[in-house]
C-alpha cells in the first residue's frame, strides 16, 4: 500500500474543529491538508480543547517528567511525577539553600536561584560533604546570561556523610541523603526540570498555556513564510536581547536579509516543553524549550535543542530571550 493511501486513510474520518478534512483534501490534497492544521495549531481555541483535562499548574510539558519546586523560604523541595494528564506529588522535603535571601545575580553572593532550571547530569564519587550524588543544573540558563548573571555549580546534592550539617549552602540545595537516594531510584534527571522560587511559585493557568502554544505556532509559521513583520511582531522590541547579547533593531535587520532570500524551509518543533518562570516581579514569563529540526532549501539543516524565554501581554507572546 503506497504512502498516499496509508495517509488518505488517517485523514478519512477526521472531521474535527468544525472542518471537513476530507473536503479539504479533495479539493486541495495534502498541502492544503496541512495548511489547515497549521491554522489549528496556531489557534489557541484548539489548545484550551486540548488542555481541559491537563494539569498545567506547574507547566506543560511533553518531555518532561519529574518537576522539582523549590520555595526558598520554606526551605522545601517538591517533587511530582507526571502521571498521565496529572501531577502525583511523590515528595516534599526539606532543604538546605543559600545562606543570602534574593535572587542570584554574581558568583560567590551565597544566593540560590530563582529561575527553571534542567538537570544537565547526575554526579557520583563526590567529596563526601556532598553527600551519595549530586544533580547539576543550566544555571546560569540563556536568561540568566543575557542579564549578566555569573556563576556556576548550582547542584541538587545531599548532606556531608560525616554527619555534620551547615544551617545554609553557598547556593545549592541540600536535602536528605536517603530521600535523596530514594528519589535517585524514582527519577530520570534527563526529564526532570528544577523550579525556583523565593516563597510559592505563580501557576500557569490553561488559558495562558493555550495561548502561549497557540503563538508558538503562529511564530513558527510565520518563520517558516518568512512572514517578518508578523515573525517580529512576538517579539518585545524593548527588553529582547539573544543569547549572543544581540538587542531588536540589529536582530530585525538580521533577520529582513534572511528572509528576503524567500527560500522554501519546512521548520518542525516537538518535545514542547513550558514553565512558568519565577520572578521577583510577579510577571507572567515563561521558559518554553523545544527540540527544533530546520531543513531550508539552500542545503542548510540545523537539529537541536531550542529555549524561548517570554512575556505574556495581553494575552499575546513576546520574547524577551532566545538561544
Amino acid at each position: 500500500m503506497s504512502k498516499w493511501i496509508v495517509v488518505f486513510f488517517c485523514i478519512a474520518p477526521l472531521y474535527l474543529w468544525g472542518f471537513d478534512y476530507v473536503k479539504i483534501y479533495r479539493e486541495g490534497g495534502l498541502e492544503a491538508i496541512k495548511t489547515q492544521l497549521q491554522k489549528e495549531l496556531a489557534n489557541p481555541d484548539y489548545w484550551a480543547e486540548s488542555l481541559k483535562d491537563e494539569d498545567v499548574r506547574f507547566g506543560y510539558y511533553e518531555s518532561v517528567q519529574y518537576i522539582f519546586i523549590a520555595n526558598k523560604q520554606a526551605s522545601t523541595l517538591t517533587l511530582y511525577q507526571k502521571n498521565g494528564n496529572r501531577l502525583e506529588q511523590k515528595y516534599t522535603l526539606d532543604s538546605l539553600m543559600g545562606s543570602k535571601t534574593g535572587d542570584k545575580m554574581v558568583e560567590g553572593d551565597l544566593k540560590t536561584p530563582i529561575g527553571v532550571y534542567d538537570l544537565t547530569s547526575r554526579l557520583t564519587k563526590l567529596d563526601s560533604f556532598y553527600g551519595p550524588l549530586a544533580y547539576v543544573t543550566s544555571y546560569p540558563n540563556t536568561y540568566d546570561k543575557v542579564r549578566g548573571k555569573t556563576g556556576h555549580g548550582i547542584w541538587i546534592h545531599g548532606l556531608p556523610l560525616s554527619g555534620e550539617r551547615e544551617i545554609n549552602t553557598r547556593g545549592c540545595i541540600a536535602i536528605n541523603n536517603d530521600k535523596l537516594s530514594e528519589i535517585d531510584k524514582v527519577i530520570n534527571h534527563q526529564q526532570a526540570v528544577l523550579l525556583t522560587s523565593e516563597d510559592t511559585l505563580g501557576e500557569m493557568s490553561k488559558i495562558q498555556a493555550a495561548a502561549l502554544l497557540g503563538d508558538l505556532f503562529a511564530w513558527r509559521q510565520a518563520w517558516e513564510e518568512s512572514d517578518l513583520q508578523t515573525y517580529l511582531g512576538f517579539y518585545d522590541e524593548q527588553h529582547f536581547k539573544r543569547f549572543d547579547k544581540m538587542r531588536f533593531e540589529d536582530f530585525k535587520n538580521y533577520k529582513r536579509k534572511v528572509f528576503e532570500r524567500k527560500e522554501s524551509k519546512r521548520i518542525d518543533f516537538t518535545d514542547i516543553n513550558i514553565s512558568p518562570y519565577p520572578n521577583k516581579k510577579g510577571e507572567a514569563l515563561f521558559r518554553i524549550a523545544f527540540h527544533e529540526k530546520y531543513r531550508a532549501s539552500s542545503g542548510y539543516r540545523f537539529e537541536g535543542n531550542k529555549e524561548i524565554y517570554v512575556r505574556l501581554v495581553n494575552g499575546k507572546m513576546r520574547i524577551i530571550a532566545e538561544k
